[in-house]
């Protein structure tokens, strides 16, 4: 899959994500598990790119033990 088409079908997905999703917002990464690392993963979202790397910080500290914030899935 050439660079371009994976960007036409994360828009694509990015479109139904956030009609479904009906405000959310949300982030969405997709990567070769082949490939290079550093190199490999891309993402499409419907929110500024600051409340984007805060939503993953967020689940990081989640992912690396921190407890879970009153509110949060």
């Amino acid at each position: 899959m050439t660079i371009k088409d994976t960007e036409m079908n994360l828009q694509a997905v990015a479109k139904g994500l956030d009609e479904i999703l009906d405000g959310l917002g949300f982030a969405l990464f997709v990567f070769d598990q082949q490939g290079p690392e550093g190199g490999r993963t891309n993402y499409v979202s419907n929110v500024a790119r600051a409340d984007m790397i805060a939503a993953m910080k967020e689940v990081l500290g989640r992912f690396d033990g921190q407890p879970r914030q009153r509110g949060n899935a």
